[in-house]
C-alpha cells in the first residue's frame, strides 16, 4: 500500500463507492479521514483502529464502520494482515447506523457479498453493476447488523490515569484487586473510582475485563496456544468463567472462535 491510496483516490471521484483489498505490507496507516465513510473487514490477524476518543480492537471475521469525517489511524497486528475496504458517499438519507462507529460481527450474506467484491479496486462508478451490489451490502449492514460490539476502549486523558492503565495492561495475566491498584499509586479506592468515571466512562473493573478480554481474542487469532492457556495467559483460573466472560463479549465462545476459518484469502 505504498501508494497510500487512502490519502489521495478514495475521496477523488465524490459519487463512487471505492474499494481496496490487500495485504496491510505495513504496521500503521496514519492518522487520516474521509469524506467518505469506510467499511473495513480483516482476516489474518487483528487491527486496532485509533480515533480520537477510543481505541477499537477489530478481531478477524468482523467489520468495522468508520462514519464519514471521523479521523483515524490503523494499526494491524501484522504485515500480514488482510483488508477489504469499502468506502461510501455520505447519504443524507442514511440511516442513523452509519452515523456512529462500532464493530459487528459478519454473517453469512454479508460475506458472500464481500467475497463476490474479492477482484474489485477502485471507484465504482454510479449506477454500474458493481455500484449496485456494493449499495446492496451497505444496505444489509444497517439491516442485519445488531448492536456493536464492547470491542473498544477509551484513551485516558489524565496523566495520573494512563500510569494505572499500563500497568493494568501490563498485568492483565494477575488478578489485580483495585484496592492494590489504587494503593499503588496513592490513590484512595474512592478517588480512583471517581476518576475511571469520569475519563474513562466506566469503572475499573469493566475496564480490566474488556482489557483481558480484547488480549484473548488477540491471543486466539494467533492459534498458537489452546483455549485453556489463552485463559490462564489473561488470569483466569476456571475455563468456563473465562468462556462466559469471552460470550457475553463477543457472542461466541472462545472455542468457536479459535476454529473459525479464514474465508476471504489472497487471490
Amino acid at each position: 500500500m505504498g501508494q497510500k491510496y487512502y490519502l489521495t483516490d478514495v475521496d477523488t471521484d465524490p459519487e463512487s463507492i471505492y474499494v481496496h483489498h490487500d495485504l496491510m505490507g505495513e504496521l500503521l496507516i496514519p492518522e487520516h479521514e474521509h469524506v467518505k465513510a469506510q467499511f473495513l473487514y480483516t482476516e489474518g490477524g487483528v487491527v486496532y483502529v485509533r480515533t480520537d476518543s477510543h481505541t477499537y480492537f477489530l478481531p478477524a471475521r468482523h467489520f468495522m464502520w468508520i462514519p464519514a469525517g471521523v479521523r483515524h489511524s490503523i494499526h494491524p497486528s501484522s504485515e500480514n494482515v488482510i483488508m477489504r475496504n469499502l468506502y461510501f458517499p455520505a447519504d443524507k438519507d442514511d440511516a442513523l447506523f452509519f452515523e456512529v462507529e462500532g464493530i459487528y460481527p459478519v454473517n453469512d450474506l454479508i460475506l458472500n457479498l464481500l467475497l463476490y467484491t474479492n477482484r474489485w479496486k477502485g471507484d465504482l462508478k454510479k449506477g454500474s453493476k458493481h455500484y449496485i451490489i456494493a449499495v446492496a451490502l451497505k444496505i444489509l449492514l444497517g439491516d442485519t447488523a445488531r448492536e456493536s460490539l464492547s470491542l473498544s476502549l477509551p484513551m485516558p486523558k489524565d496523566k495520573r490515569l494512563v500510569k494505572v492503565v499500563d500497568y493494568v495492561n501490563k498485568n492483565l495475566h494477575k488478578t489485580l484487586l483495585f484496592s492494590q491498584v489504587a494503593a499503588k499509586y496513592g490513590f484512595s479506592t474512592r478517588t480512583l473510582h471517581r476518576l475511571f468515571i469520569k475519563d474513562l466512562g466506566m469503572p475499573f473493573i469493566r475496564f480490566f475485563t474488556v482489557s483481558r478480554m480484547l488480549k484473548a481474542i488477540e491471543l486466539l487469532n494467533e492459534k498458537q496456544l489452546p483455549v485453556s492457556e489463552v485463559a490462564i495467559s489473561v488470569g483466569y483460573s476456571s475455563l468456563p468463567t473465562f468462556s462466559n466472560t469471552f460470550y457475553k463479549l463477543l457472542g461466541v465462545r472462545p472455542t468457536e472462535y479459535a476454529n473459525g476459518k479464514n474465508i476471504l484469502s489472497r487471490e
